[in-house]
């Protein structure tokens, strides 16, 4: 068993080999409705051994995938955002309030808040990602059920409220009583899963800049989520992105919302400090 496991990670780390190798990110600026300027290249935070530098996943895809971001008439996930501002006047639940109630426009009351999540939250007791802090205005504030983590509702309502932070520089915070969870998604970035014995580290730490099979390989930031992928063509959450990054190492991965994955958002959204929130973006 150990000998077949070893010859599938040897097959795996390959495929990265095979076909053309680049060396990294290219050098083009993304400047959003001529007027958003994106920091998509910043020093790399202190806890970070081993890379000087950080760098959008949008410097790695190809420039007509690149293109989409430029004009928000482009990107696909402006959709998303459309249908957030709807639902955020929609009164729902049994206080008979809608988003608006309490937090008047998103633009004005919801800028900056993408930048510093997942945070911790004092009265909760806990490091919250923004989905736990929207549910928990839902069923505390407004009286009503739920939204599914990763359901259409809640990626979009994500993906306004990252809209409205797009330019500010991610800027979340690792220490304090949030340092444990951050400790726990430190060890999770490292630890090798499944069939092929691969962390995320080995692809976006090791090889990053490099091909996996027709994939540019990039540094597995999450700055510009909820991102809009051309393969499923839908918005999809951070934890959702996660889940086929365990699944590709053909191991039993984590639920949406579990602890594991709030702690491994905390650990990769720090990666990204100094980066500019993108959210939302367009990917492969």
């Amino acid at each position: 068993m150990k000998r077949t496991t070893t010859l599938v990670s040897v097959l795996a780390l390959a495929a990265w080999t095979a076909g053309p190798t680049l060396a990294g990110p290219d050098d083009h600026q993304l400047v959003i409705n001529d007027e958003i300027q994106i920091i998509t290249e910043a020093a790399a935070p202190a806890h970070m051994d081993g890379i000087d530098t950080i760098y959008s996943g949008w410097r790695f895809r190809a420039d007509e995938t690149q293109a989409l971001e430029l004009d928000d008439f482009e990107n696909p996930g402006m959709i998303g955002v459309e249908n957030a501002m709807a639902i955020w006047e929609t009164v729902d639940g049994s206080e008979g309030k809608s988003c608006a109630s309490c937090h008047e426009s998103a633009e004005s009351s919801m800028k900056g808040v993408r930048a510093v999540y997942p945070k911790w939250n004092e009265a909760a007791g806990e490091v919250r990602t923004l989905e736990m802090q929207i549910n928990d205005c839902r069923t505390t504030r407004m009286g009503a059920e739920k939204w599914k983590w990763s359901g259409g509702d809640m990626v979009d309502m994500t993906a306004l409220i990252s809209s409205v932070s797009r330019g500010m520089p991610v800027n979340v915070a690792i220490d304090g009583p949030a340092q444990s969870t951050w400790e726990k998604g430190k060890e999770i970035y490292y630890t090798r899963f499944g069939q092929l014995e691969l962390s995320c580290a080995n692809c976006h730490e090791d090889n990053y800049g490099n091909m996996i099979r027709a994939d540019h390989l990039s540094q597995g930031q999450i700055n510009g989520f909820p991102s809009y992928r051309l393969k499923t063509a839908k918005l999809g959450s951070v934890h959702n992105r996660f889940k086929g990054c365990v699944r590709d190492t053909r191991a039993e991965t984590f639920a949406d919302g579990s602890p594991e994955f709030v702690a491994l958002e905390l650990y990769v959204a720090s990666r990204g400090n100094g980066l500019s929130v993108e959210g939302p973006s367009v990917r492969n």
